[in-house]
């Protein structure tokens, strides 16, 4: 397959989106493009694989797909649409990233879904610059690598105190896959909760030892065959990767260090967030461990993408446990 030229056409959840290069790069594999409604994007892309980097709109990936195969979830109706715009909108779809804790951080909408800043920094890479924030004090920097030859994607996320105090947050990756699939994840020992997960609900509840016959839990892996009672649960595993397998055969994993001897100061302690409602879009979230800043530090967290081809299960079969571990370990280490 060669490498993509003028017109792309990219099948997303919903919908089919162009790519239109708005400038050449020098740089190969990375080039400023117009897509779903933005012209300043950024496409990084290798024979089989690309990802969309949108500045404009809360510094997220707005595709990641592999032999036209989407990962992210993004429909149609919120084409170019910005904080600025004046127009209300909640959506905020497909790859996002966030700082937490959830519950303590104070609002950071310029942060979340405001204008960033991007550029091109070499072959495949590039880095996406928020504001300075003044609500939280920090300014965050998110840089992209795609690999020369396969799927991988690096993604690194760094906080930065701009603040004259110190702060304490966490990276919080929020990515929507294509909803309906099946996360497995693999459990490490001891676990804080007695199931292996926590789920949240109802209200503002955290049941510590839930049961849910759409969650699956031996002692070496949980798996989420379909939505749960309640959609958002978390896990403390330490094993540093999940995946997940999506209906057109494609399975995302995630990659991430883990540090079993740092705080996570989700309230839960968490290092791992699966919101899964019945719906068309499932959250993947591997969390950071808290990073205490005094004015200037910074601090970075990583977590490497793969799309990798794996069969879906038929109908009322359970996942391939033993295919998939075999599967992430040959990928290796990120």
């Amino acid at each position: 397959m060669k490498p993509m030229t003028l017109w792309i056409i990219l099948l997303v959840s919903v919908s089919c989106q162009i790519v239109s290069p708005v400038a050449q790069s020098l740089e190969p594999g990375a080039k400023v493009v117009r897509y779903y409604g933005y012209d300043d994007c950024i496409l990084l892309e290798n024979q089989t694989t690309m990802a969309v980097l949108c500045p404009a709109a809360g510094g997220r990936v707005l595709q990641y797909s592999i032999n036209g195969k989407a990962a992210l979830y993004l429909p149609s109706g919120d084409e170019g649409w910005t904080l600025d715009s004046g127009k209300q909108s909640g959506s905020m779809m497909a790859g996002r990233f966030d700082i937490g804790p959830e519950q303590t951080i104070p609002g950071h909408p310029r942060l979340w879904s405001g204008r960033w800043s991007g550029r091109i920094t070499g072959p495949r890479s590039a880095r996406l610059t928020s504001v300075k924030d003044q609500a939280t004090g920090v300014q965050l920097i998110r840089e992209f690598e795609l690999a020369a030859n396969s799927s991988s994607l690096a993604c690194t996320q760094t906080i930065r105190n701009i603040s004259n105090e110190t702060k304490e947050y966490c990276h919080w990756s929020r990515t929507f896959a294509l909803g309906g699939g099946i996360c497995v994840i693999p459990l490490t020992k001891p676990s804080r909760f007695p199931n292996s997960y926590v789920m949240y609900g109802p209200g503002t509840a955290i049941n510590y030892r839930p049961s849910d016959p759409n969650i699956h839990v031996d002692s070496n892996f949980l798996e989420i065959t379909s939505a749960p009672q309640f959609p958002k649960l978390g896990m403390d595993s330490y094993a540093g990767w999940f995946a997940y397998l999506m209906k057109n055969d494609v399975m995302f994993v995630k990659q991430f260090s883990t540090f079993p001897n740092r705080v996570y100061n989700e309230v839960a302690g968490l290092t791992i967030s699966i919101w899964y409602p019945d719906a068309e879009m499932c959250e993947l979230e591997p969390i950071g461990p808290r990073e205490r800043l005094t004015p200037g530090e910074s601090a970075s967290f990583t977590e490497t993408w793969s799309l990798l081809p794996h069969k879906y299960p038929q109908a009322g079969m359970r996942a391939d446990i033993d295919k998939i571990a075999t599967q992430v370990s040959a990928v290796g280490s990120p």
